[in-house]
């Protein structure tokens, strides 16, 4: 089985370039640095197969929104699938700094209500994560909701742009050499 990178956001043209949507983000810059073929649709996804690293990777992207985001992982269930070691989640995260990033083996939802889906779809925790910055919510911002579903400015994309490579190295990482060893080598950034 392959190993599979799910990047959360929402679907629609009002999300695209939501704080929100940092998951697509990543992995839209993912896909192309990695000569991806054009997504496909898939059940509550769309996906794109192909090679990183010398390792093969299917790429999803849920489109049932982010609350629901765990019916797009149901279907990599299978005996030969085991999400703590062949599953990575691209996720915004309003507590890092916008551009930085942190990689995780396990842990809980943390409040974010796509990887709470993600758990419930798996009955489990253990799978590694890439925490995307989008913080932190300036003090204008009354409501949680109304930041990240807000617009990135063109400073933060730029900003958030600038550090894409550094991520994509991190989810080499992983492929090759696992969850330890890209969060020794990454996280001290």
């Amino acid at each position: 089985m392959s190993k599979a990178i799910v990047g959360l956001g929402n679907p629609g043209a009002e999300y695209e370039r939501t704080r929100h949507n940092a998951g697509w983000i990543l992995l839209d810059h993912l896909a192309a640095r990695g000569g991806f073929p054009p997504w496909r649709r898939g059940i509550d996804s769309v996906t794109s197969s192909g090679t990183l690293a010398g390792v093969p990777v299917r790429l999803v992207k849920p489109t049932s929104y982010m609350n629901l985001s765990g019916r797009a992982v149901l279907p990599l269930r299978s005996p030969s699938f085991d999400p703590a070691s062949d599953l990575l989640v691209l996720v915004d995260e309003v507590a890092l700094p916008l551009g930085r990033f942190r990689l995780r083996g396990a842990g809980s939802a943390g409040g974010h209500n796509g990887l709470r889906s993600i758990e419930s779809a798996l009955g489990r925790q253990d799978y590694a994560r890439l925490r995307i910055g989008i913080g932190p919510k300036p003090p204008e911002y009354d409501d949680l909701a109304d930041f990240v579903l807000g617009r990135l400015t063109k400073a933060e994309r730029a900003e958030l742009d600038a550090r894409l490579d550094t991520m994509c190295d991190a989810i080499e990482c992983w492929l090759v050499d696992g969850i330890e060893t890209a969060m020794n080598r990454f996280n001290r950034n």
